[in-house]
């Protein structure tokens, strides 16, 4: 950087240099008449400027993630995400192979169960009063609500669930939510979901913060009723869930992160790297340190509240939980409602992967059809 010895204020002469030569990258005009699919729009946006090409380049980190074949991606899930519909977003990822594990809130999972028994989330009205849906038995989640009945629903679930599981063996969240992709695989094969695609494709989904939701609320339930009745009650153990998280990614060649909003399920993903240094470093265990080499989040927390959700992905570098760009790190962040980014940025890229895969396809067909001619 060049220092002018200049103290009184005053300009200097400028030395005006051509943005060619200096290999500057132009802008382009988000032209309408050449948009024709959702990843003509997302690849035009990228060459526009703030949160549009914010969304353009984290579509091309994802794009490159899903692409890697040597890449374990994790999704962290925070927020209303499945109260707000976007649950099916998730389930495709999953399916398609793009997603390898998840980690959440419970209260996004619990939710998510709503759809996986058939019920449904409704409009709130705002000429109803907060009090009157409190009497009438619907919680709002800002503009949505979220009947009582539905949870009571879930519940349900939960207690089948629990009632099969085995007194002998503790409970973590990624068993206790394979249990019910289990359940939801066998009694309900009519609906998509997140958790019964996670099972069917071998996801592990954990939940760090396993009481602050309806599923822990029910595992209590389901223990005072069992210790009413003289029953054992069951044991859970989170460190179960950080030690199989922690040598699942241990055996991957590369991570990737795919983050929604932040919170305990960013921060308990991210904090993998640390642990792993922990280990190595005081208590000399011969383990990779590992970092995050891809990474995209979706979120409109600002930095400057100071909490882990606004957090940028160069602070976390200091951290040692993710790998630099000057190192091979790439990473996309879009300040923007998920509900606005998420759809976007995934119908995007799947609409690259169908391409390559239909192009691919094109040609095995052009090949089998050659051969059958002859």
């Amino acid at each position: 950087m060049k220092h002018h010895g200049n103290h009184d204020g005053s300009g200097v002469h400028r030395h005006l240099h051509d943005p060619v030569e200096d290999r500057l990258v132009p802008l382009e005009p988000l032209d309408l008449n050449h948009i024709h699919s959702v990843d003509d729009l997302v690849r035009a946006m990228a060459k526009t400027a703030f949160t549009g090409r914010q969304l353009g380049e984290a579509a091309d980190v994802l794009e490159a993630m899903a692409r890697d074949k040597d890449c374990f991606v994790v999704m962290t899930l925070a927020g209303a995400m499945t109260v707000a519909k976007q649950g099916l977003v998730i389930t495709e990822l999953i399916d398609r192979g793009i997603v390898n594990a998840i980690v959440s809130t419970g209260a996004l999972m619990a939710h998510g169960l709503v759809e996986a028994t058939g019920r449904a989330h409704f409009r709130y009205n705002p000429d109803v009063s907060d009090t009157e849906l409190y009497e009438q038995g619907y919680n709002r989640v800002y503009d949505t609500l979220e009947p009582e009945q539905n949870l009571d629903d879930v519940e349900q679930v939960i207690f089948k669930v629990l009632e099969e599981w085995d007194p002998s063996e503790v409970l973590c969240s990624y068993k206790f939510n394979h249990a019910i992709g289990a359940h939801l695989a066998k009694h309900a094969k009519d609906q998509r979901g997140i958790l019964k695609s996670a099972y069917e494709k071998g996801v592990p989904v954990f939940v760090p913060a396993f009481t602050d939701s309806e599923l822990g609320l029910d595992v209590a339930l389901t223990n005072r009723m069992r210790e009413g009745a003289g029953r054992h009650k069951l044991r859970y153990d989170p460190f179960e869930d950080l030690e199989h998280f922690t040598s699942t990614l241990l055996r991957q060649k590369r991570l990737g992160i795919f983050t929604i909003g932040g919170g305990v399920p960013r921060n308990w993903s991210q904090q993998f790297g640390p642990f792993i240094e922990l280990r190595h470093r005081r208590m000399g265990e011969n383990v990779p340190l590992k970092r995050y080499h891809y990474g995209v989040r979706i979120c409109p927390e600002p930095v400057y509240w100071g909490g882990l959700s606004g957090s940028p992905y160069s602070e976390a570098i200091s951290w040692g939980k993710f790998v630099p760009p000057s190192e091979g790190g790439r990473f996309g962040e879009v300040f923007l409602d998920a509900t606005v980014g998420l759809p976007l940025i995934v119908a995007a890229v799947l609409e690259r992967l169908d391409d390559r895969s239909n192009s691919r396809r094109s040609r095995k067909e052009k090949v089998a059809e050659h051969h059958s001619a002859r």
